[in-house]
């Protein structure tokens, strides 16, 4: 499998954990905005942030990058 041809998102490894936005900013104590910033693309997790959005999502902290960086290409 080549990694081109796995291209998942934030949201849709929200979504592959059964939450909502409004649940992840609730967990994390974040805004929705937020959110929804990360999932378009708009901004970028902190380190922090993306430590906690790989708990919470189940994935390893290295798909939060890669996830982050298929966005921008």
């Amino acid at each position: 499998m080549q990694h081109d041809n796995v291209q998942i998102s934030l949201a849709a490894a929200r979504v592959n954990a059964g939450l909502t936005q409004e649940d992840v900013s609730k967990k994390l104590k974040i805004t929705k905005a937020t959110i929804i910033n990360w999932e378009s693309g708009k901004t970028q997790p902190r380190i922090a942030d993306a430590r906690k959005l790989s708990k919470l999502y189940n994935i390893p902290l290295d798909n939060i990058f890669l996830l982050q960086l298929s966005n921008e290409i």
